[in-house]
């Protein structure tokens, strides 16, 4: 394989992704050539994303470039991506994962989010971050919100008093400067695999995935698939509450992980440990625990 061609979508934070890639891939002797595509999720931006496809609807039209042989990889946030691959599409080992944390976008002049007046407005398109921030502040108004990042910077210097977003993008973006607040991941459970990237390719390419191989990261390619494991194995829809950190400690793997069920308005948290020589394991056995604790406690009140 002489040139990598790599798949992206056109959003500045995915272009900005894409191209970390490209320069680990050129760091080890690689060439690339970068193509664009865009996405159902970037082209309606009015709706809800359950409304307009839900679950992958950032990445279905690089998987299907993929299928279809018109790139060798496609690079997505590894949150976007659903728990299950499209047949003959595989995933190489994760990269080195950027910040896994939730951080708080404030407008000029509030601090942080224990000092924000009662009936501030904060928006969050999540379930997830809407549930927890509640949780923390139980007086505020959560407003659900869609776009890209900068489009979700621009309502707090409108209509909104804060929003919650991913540190990772902020990160990548050089954006760091807005963050008011970070969240500590026990705080606000992170997505499943927040801040790592998701590098696709066809199953049948074998020389690329020694490729990349060279450019992984053993803890964080070890902490995300436990969480893609809690989150294929808990079965959740893409606007239910669910969130997942997973810590290497020594040589063991430490998962809390959060569940919930669209329009139930309640969670359950527990986490679990492993020894790191099968992180899926630990993920699927935490997984089965809190959806039969959370559906018990439906059922005894």
């Amino acid at each position: 394989m002489n040139v990598i061609r790599v798949g992206s979508r056109g959003s500045a934070l995915a272009l900005a992704q894409t191209r970390l890639v490209m320069a680990l891939l050129e760091g080890e002797g690689a060439g690339c050539e970068l193509r664009v595509y865009t996405s159902k999720g970037d082209l309606v931006r009015d709706r809800p994303i359950q409304a307009i496809g839900g679950e992958g609807v950032f990445v279905r039209e690089l998987e299907s470039a993929l299928l279809a042989g018109e790139i060798d990889l496609a690079v997505h946030s590894m949150k976007d991506l659903p728990a299950r691959q499209p047949e003959g599409l595989v995933l190489a080992p994760v990269p080195r994962r950027e910040d896994p944390r939730d951080a708080l976008v404030l407008r000029a002049g509030l601090t942080c989010l224990k000092d924000l007046p009662s009936g501030a407005r904060v928006g969050t398109g999540s379930p997830r971050r809407a549930g927890q921030l509640l949780a923390l502040r139980p007086d505020l108004e959560v407003v659900p919100i869609r776009g890209n990042l900068d489009t979700r910077l621009r309502r707090v210097e409108t209509d909104l008093d804060g929003v919650v977003l991913a540190a990772a993008g902020l990160r990548r973006l050089g954006l760091e400067g807005r963050i008011t607040q970070l969240f500590s991941p026990l705080e606000m459970l992170p997505a499943p695999a927040q801040g790592a990237l998701a590098l696709e390719v066809r199953a049948e390419d074998r020389e690329l995935l020694s490729r990349l191989e060279a450019i992984s990261h053993r803890e964080s390619d070890l902490t995300v698939r436990a969480e893609r494991a809690f989150l294929l194995g808990a079965g959740a829809g893409c606007h239910a509450p669910v969130g997942a950190w997973c810590a290497l400690e020594g040589e063991e793997l430490v998962l809390t992980a959060l569940y919930g069920e669209e329009g139930e308005g309640r969670t359950l948290t527990r986490t679990a440990r492993g020894d790191g020589k099968d992180p899926e394991e630990l993920g699927r056995r935490l997984a089965a625990e809190l959806v039969e604790r959370y559906r018990e406690e439906a059922v005894h009140g």
